[in-house]
């Protein structure tokens, strides 16, 4: 597909000054794309009162959950496509329309299989959401606008469970009692509040066709990405990515399990120490992204492969609670200071024309990763879903 043209091939001047204006409008763009973390988090303390409204049992309420992640990992590619021939602005409305009509569907379900619908149709559009996010933040090269948008991305991944579990309690009461838990399930609408500012930005940056400007530059499309996958730098950078992500939610669904069987903590303790931990570990991302540029990328990328192997260490051996909770941070850590300094190691030897199918299909490699995390803490540990609460 036509990646997001940022010029014109009559204004290549163009460039800094719309790399200026995404790097400015990081915090926007982080501010877009969190939500759309939340919505991972955020409804796990209230699944045992989704069950009870859906009458299903906990394990098939836990659905809501799964269906997210699918909505997400199928939403990134086909979002990116569809918007792709209006850039990111497009990719912005398209994502908007799934999410309103997602929410709104989730909402309203009389069952499970409604519901269910409603949260991939709304994760579909979150994704498209956080796309659009990297693609415009991609037009900053010092990094650091990526970095910000992954690490409000990480923060409110981590910050969601309590966001939900506030909104289920405040609200439990009104609908009969439905209302409190149907809320948490479309915490993603919160990007919402910043959709207007962000189309002028994505405006601003992507110019359209018109009079006194060239025409936009176009490339024959692809049966498949080749040319993409076939870049080293994409491959190095979504490969990392990929292992990076695996690792930081195999431990965000096993720490705070093992982290429990140390202290007995209940669950609702143990999520708080544990997205205590998450949001530490994402805040001091930033340093890393700051100090990235006088490392290099070669180093860079030790030191994120090392500090993901540190991670499991702290959080699989030491006998300690508070070593095991330092585990997820560090993973946190590098995974939320990674997925943004690595979106423009996977974009940089690449045609600028190339770049959106890129970000696309490196958020995919990210998204896959927070699907196999979890199965594979699973696989090895026999962890189950998560610190929230028992059937």
């Amino acid at each position: 597909m036509a990646a997001p043209p940022s010029v014109t091939a009559s204004t290549p001047a163009a460039a800094p000054a719309a790399a200026d204006r995404a790097g400015n409008g990081g915090p926007l763009l982080a501010l877009l794309a969190a939500p759309a973390a939340m919505g991972v988090s955020g409804p796990t303390l209230a699944l045992p009162q989704a069950a009870h409204g859906l009458a299903v049992s906990s394990a098939s309420a836990s659905w809501l959950m799964t269906a997210y992640g699918i909505g997400m990992a199928v939403g990134t590619p086909l979002l990116t496509a569809a918007g792709g021939r209006r850039g990111p602005a497009g990719t912005v409305r398209a994502g908007a329309a799934l999410l309103v009509l997602g929410a709104a569907l989730a909402l309203t379900a009389p069952n499970l299989p409604l519901a269910v619908a409603g949260r991939a149709l709304e994760a579909a559009g979150a994704a498209g959401l956080n796309v659009a996010a990297f693609q415009l933040a991609d037009r900053d090269r010092t990094g650091r606008a990526p970095g910000l948008v992954a690490i409000g991305s990480a923060m409110a991944g981590a910050g969601g469970l309590f966001v939900g579990a506030a909104v289920a309690g405040a609200l439990g009461g009104s609908l009969g009692g439905s209302l409190g838990w149907r809320a948490t399930l479309v915490l993603p609408l919160l990007s919402l509040l910043v959709l207007k500012p962000v189309l002028r930005l994505a405006g601003r940056a992507v110019p359209e066709d018109g009079p006194g400007r060239g025409p936009r530059p176009r490339t024959a499309a692809l049966p498949l990405p080749l040319d993409v996958l076939r870049d080293p730098g994409f491959r190095t950078a979504a490969g990392l990515v990929l292992a990076l992500s695996t690792v930081n939610f195999a431990l965000l669904y096993a720490a705070p399990r093992r982290a429990a069987a140390l202290t007995g903590w209940t669950d609702v303790e143990t999520g708080a120490a544990a997205s205590v931990a998450s949001l530490l570990g994402a805040a001091l991302s930033w340093p890393l992204i700051r100090a990235a540029p006088g490392l290099g990328a070669h180093r860079v990328r030790l030191l994120l492969a090392a500090g993901s192997l540190t991670a499991v260490a702290l959080a699989s051996f030491p006998p300690w609670a508070a070593m095991v909770l330092a585990g997820q941070a560090a993973s946190s850590l590098v995974t939320a200071g990674g997925q943004g300094l690595l979106t423009g190691a996977a974009t940089g030897r690449l045609p600028e024309t190339r770049h959106g199918t890129a970000i696309s299909l490196f958020n995919l490699a990210f998204l896959l990763g927070v699907a196999a995390g979890p199965a594979l803490a699973e696989a090895l540990t026999g962890a189950g879903p998560g610190p929230g609460p028992g059937p």
